[in-house]
């Protein structure tokens, strides 16, 4: 009983600390979005993010898994990617600034979900859920907690494709951006590729990756992470007025998120736990950083 109050207490900050994030920045987005049934677009992007991550919980906490977690993130992000252009198309026919960022938010949705979908079902499970799936109620943390990245996340994108009224002209930054993303995503993806082929080595069992981009870098993919959506923040430069500037909370949240509460914290930690008293771990953790890779490495 205890264990359950505790549960539904945790459940309940997160969910209306999340909504409270929902409503400041949707308000603070949404003065020229394109109207849906008297609801602004930006409103009905954010009803989407939570409400399809809550359906998802309901099988996957009935068998206890979360086996199909990313797959449902990434679907998510291209419903809704798809619902705002199909609203901003209901005042002017899409722009090429307009589909030019949904075509990168689609590319790198595609490549991640997949990516994450094999990776979890060639080990067998996340670890990260251990504790969480246990508990129906305790579940629902991750779900609405994923509901909140895809729409924090894609904010810039869903701002951009569903103002009422023409977009402008792509110039500079634009361009300025589209060359981040690329070099963002190329790091990501050869990052993660590297990983993986480094992990399927049976030579190479516990033992840690310090090859490749990861002799840069401890974290190379999520610096890659960070970079495409900055680049993407870019795009919105020339069109974004007043409030709808806080659309570029994107990847300040991305960066505090990876940064700072569920990316490089937990995985430092746990090579940390296994390889902390490793000489040569050590050597490794002191002249690798983190995050920004070191063009030049230490001998």
């Amino acid at each position: 009983m205890d264990s359950t109050r505790q549960d539904m207490k945790l459940t309940t900050i997160v969910v209306i600390s999340a909504f409270l994030i929902l409503f400041l920045v949707v308000r603070a987005v949404e003065n020229k979005s394109v109207m849906v049934n008297e609801y602004s677009a930006v409103f009905c992007c954010a009803v989407l993010c939570i409400g399809m991550q809550w359906v998802a919980w309901i099988p996957a906490s009935i068998a206890k898994t979360e086996r199909f977690y990313d797959l449902a993130g990434g679907i998510t992000y291209l419903t809704v990617l798809g619902f705002s252009l199909w609203a901003g198309s209901q005042s002017e026919p899409p722009s090429l600034r307009e589909l030019t960022v949904s075509l990168l938010v689609v590319i790198w949705s595609i490549r991640l979900s997949f990516f994450l979908y094999f990776r979890i079902h060639r080990t067998g499970k996340d670890g990260r859920f251990d504790q969480l799936k246990t508990s129906p109620i305790r579940f629902l943390v991750p779900w609405t907690l994923q509901g909140l990245w895809v729409f924090l996340t894609m904010i810039g994108v869903i701002v951009i494709n569903s103002q009422a009224g023409p977009a402008p002209a792509l110039g500079i930054w634009d361009g300025i951006g589209l060359s981040m993303w690329i070099l963002g995503f190329s790091i990501e993806a050869i990052a993660d590729r590297q990983k993986t082929a480094f992990n399927t080595e049976p030579t190479n069992q516990g033992k840690w990756i310090n090859s490749g981009l990861w002799s840069y870098s401890r974290h190379p993919n999520y610096f890659g992470e960070i970079l495409l959506w900055t680049g993407i923040a870019f795009f919105g430069i020339s069109c974004f007025t007043g409030l709808e500037r806080v659309a570029w909370i994107s990847p300040v949240f991305i960066y505090i998120l990876l940064t700072k509460v569920s990316g490089t914290p937990i995985l430092d930690k746990r090579a940390l736990e296994k390889w902390g008293d490793d000489p040569e771990y050590q050597t490794y953790r002191k002249n690798t950083p983190a995050l920004i890779p070191r063009l030049t490495k230490k001998s």
